[in-house]
């Protein structure tokens, strides 16, 4: 049993052939041929489509799918023929609504036909490698009507037609439009693009050649560029109701080429209305539109930045080059305050906060504010003249906001060590006369500049409000020891520390004998508590309050400077006094003692003094009375000096001397710095260094800095390369 071979049992097919009717494939065909004929009438409400779906599911069965195939093309396309002249008949605008009923009954025909050869489309052409049904319905809709040699140029014209008159302000029937737009990309991408979009694109193109040609002659940039964005704005909502949505960034394409780009620059330079003039008379929202259609095109953003630069930098340059405007120092500044504050508003308004715009407006700043060699000064006075009295009654919030203005031009300056210098002496004056507005105000600058510049920048200053409250101990100590002196305080000294303060060099006058000799025993009871120091009198840096009686017995307080003090107490032993008397007598320089007795005798309402011969200059000749006429409301007459707001020539070159005194020692530092660490370097990698290292402070003169290196030189610093002469290196 085991040893028996086992069988392998096999079934085999029946072998009798079954036998089909010759005529069943034509028979059944008719059938299905007749329902076809059924659905394009209109009438399948009386079909069997269960019957119908078996029919063409045998006969795919019984391998007659070549034929069923066959056939169905041949039936759709006899249909599609006679729709074809359907549409080619219908008259004017009834040629695109009989177009879209036939291509609804179409589509509706196809999804039964496809019903009832579902079981073709799944077997039979997936084997075959045919179209599908539905989609050989849409090829020969293709074929047959679209592209049929009446209807294609037709249709197109018609649909063109129909776009220009929506863009000539006729209302169309957008629903339709969508619809037959619709069949177009329903028959697939490259049929939309090439019997509709191109042509659109290209008739667009013309159409808004010539409209913008119209327009660029006859309105100003406003109006154009208004008409020019409310084309866009067209073109976008003609995509969204009846377009491909693809189509929209090559319509909008069109329109930015046509309408913009094409005429950018005549626009942007268009006389009397282009960009120029916008930013004249502030027209935010003509330059918002400026810039948001520009910027949808190559280069439309550079080609306004470059305008509002040209333009910003010769404004800027007028203004602090003309003579008119250098008059007064704290109008320069404000107009340039007000020049930024105005691009700034437009920069945020209209150009969206633009970062490069922004930039070109710090660069435009940067250069015509160093175009004038005082605006370091000018700054200084302006910060001056808000700090002495602009900021009286100003909340603190406007007074944060004035000082980030100024620092924001500080930050301009490539000299900030000239503006250092001017501040030191404006500050100096402000604390000794005490007429600073608010302490807090003159901190919290000091501490905007020392985080812009470094603690170096304003160690000095911070020194200066040390010494003030130190002075007001000292003072304190001097009358506690000096009870004999009794309360009422004669005599309040400031002792400043000399590197700290901008001290002139020691101008003496000569004090009237009551305040000598109380100067006198200050100096020795503070040299008797301190050791190792000096004292010397900056005699044209103080003030002093006097007395005095004039003609009817009028008695008044006259709050006065120490120079001025000294002139009048001449008049105690006195009735007329000459120019010369009285420079003899004090001993104040010639140009101090003019303004001093300018202020004394030729102005109004505080002509202490009378001059002989009566006019507005002092001259050397002169001879001074007392008024004794002088009358004023007020007990207590502060009598100012005559103040040379700005700096005189003389006075600009011994500051401008000063400065570049200061900078040598800073220059060789920084050399010696980077040769330090650097060891070997050539002369113009120095160069490059330094003027880096410096630029936060000022701009280092190359000449300047070849200066400093023959100095470290000569003082075995550095040594010159024996082979190449523009090597130096470092002596340790």
């Amino acid at each position: 049993m085991n040893n028996q071979k086992k069988r392998n049992f096999r079934i085999e097919a029946f072998k009798q052939r079954v036998v089909v009717d010759p005529k069943y494939a034509d028979k059944t065909w008719k059938i299905l041929e007749h329902a076809i004929h059924e659905i394009y009438n209109h009438n399948a409400s009386g079909l069997s489509f269960e019957e119908l779906y078996r029919n063409a599911y045998n006969m795919v069965l019984h391998k007659f799918g070549d034929k069923l195939y066959g056939e169905l093309v041949v039936t759709m396309t006899s249909h599609l023929k006679e729709i074809s002249k359907s549409i080619e008949a219908a008259q004017g605008g009834l040629f695109l609504e009989e177009l879209n009923r036939k291509w609804n009954d179409h589509n509706k025909a196809l999804q039964m036909i496809r019903d009832i050869l579902m079981y073709m489309d799944r077997t039979y052409i997936p084997s075959t490698h045919k179209t599908p049904v539905h989609e050989l319905g849409l090829n020969l809709w293709k074929d047959y009507i679209i592209h049929s040699s009446k209807i294609q140029t037709r249709l197109l014209n018609t649909l063109l037609e129909l776009v220009h008159k929506e863009r000539t302000g006729e209302v169309i029937n957008r629903g339709l439009m969508r619809n037959i737009i619709k069949m177009l990309m329903d028959l697939g991408s490259s049929v939309y693009q090439e019997d509709f979009e191109k042509p659109f694109l290209e008739v667009s193109a013309e159409f808004y050649k010539g409209e913008s040609q119209k327009f660029i002659e006859c309105c100003d940039c406003g109006e154009y560029l208004k008409k020019a964005e409310r084309r866009l704005n067209e073109e976008m909502e003609r995509v969204t109701h009846y377009l491909d949505a693809k189509s929209e960034t090559k319509i909008t394409n069109v329109v930015e080429k046509e309408m913009i780009a094409n005429h950018m620059l005549r626009l942007v330079h268009m006389e009397n209305s282009g960009l120029v003039n916008m930013l004249l008379d502030d027209r935010y929202g003509d330059l918002g539109r400026m810039y948001n259609l520009f910027r949808r095109v190559p280069n439309g953003l550079s080609s306004i930045r470059e305008v509002m630069t040209s333009h910003l930098r010769e404004t800027g340059k007028q203004l602090v080059t003309d003579p008119e405007r250098l008059k007064d120092p704290v109008e320069f500044v404000q107009r340039l305050l007000d020049e930024k504050d105005k691009y700034d508003n437009i920069i945020s308004s209209a150009f969206n906060n633009d970062k490069t715009f922004q930039n070109a407006l710090n660069s435009s700043f940067e250069y015509f504010i160093n175009l004038n060699p005082r605006s370091p000064e000018f700054i200084s006075l302006f910060v001056d003249d808000k700090l002495r009295k602009g900021l009286k009654g100003v909340s603190e919030e406007d007074v944060e906001t004035i000082l980030d203005k100024v620092m924001m031009l500080f930050r301009y300056l490539q000299e900030k060590d000239v503006f250092e210098k001017y501040y030191k002496q404006h500050l100096a004056k402000r604390l000794l006369s005490g007429k600073t507005v608010s302490d807090d105000a003159e901190r919290s600058l000091i501490v905007k500049l020392k985080t812009e510049c470094g603690y170096q920048f304003t160690s000095k200053l911070e020194g200066m409000f040390t010494d003030m409250k130190t002075s007001q101990d000292t003072i304190q100590d001097f009358y506690a020891h000096h009870p004999e002196l009794g309360d009422s305080r004669t005599l309040v000294v400031q002792v400043l520390t000399t590197g700290s303060w901008p001290t002139q060099p020691g101008v003496t006058c000569n004090l009237p004998a009551e305040m000598s000799a109380l100067c006198e025993r200050f100096r020795s009871h503070y040299l008797g508590t301190h050791t190792g120091r000096r004292l010397s009198w900056q005699t044209n840096m103080g003030t002093a309050d006097i007395k005095a009686i004039f003609g009817k017995g009028q008695k008044h307080e006259l709050n006065v400077s120490t120079y001025q003090m000294c002139v009048l107490m001449l008049f105690n032993n006195a009735v007329r006094i000459t120019y010369k008397e009285i420079e003899q007598a004090t001993g104040i320089p010639a140009s101090d003692l003019k303004r001093c007795l300018q202020s004394l005798a030729c102005v109004k309402g505080k002509n202490v003094l009378r001059k002989e011969p009566m006019s507005k200059d002092i001259g050397e000749d002169d001879a001074f009375v007392v008024n004794d006429k002088f009358t004023s409301k007020f007990y207590k007459v502060k009598i100012g000096t005559v103040v040379a707001q700005k700096e005189s020539e003389p006075e600009k070159q011994e500051t401008r001397q000063r400065v570049e005194e200061d900078r040598k020692p800073q220059i060789e530092a920084a050399i010696v710095r980077i040769m330090k660490s650097r060891r070997v370097l050539d002369h113009n990698n120095i160069i490059t260094e330094v003027t880096k290292q410096l630029q936060s402070r000022f701009l280092a003169n190359p000449t300047e800095i070849k200066k400093r290196i023959e100095s470290l030189i000569e003082r075995d610093f550095l040594e010159r390369d024996n082979v190449d002469r523009k090597l130096y290196r470092y002596l340790a």
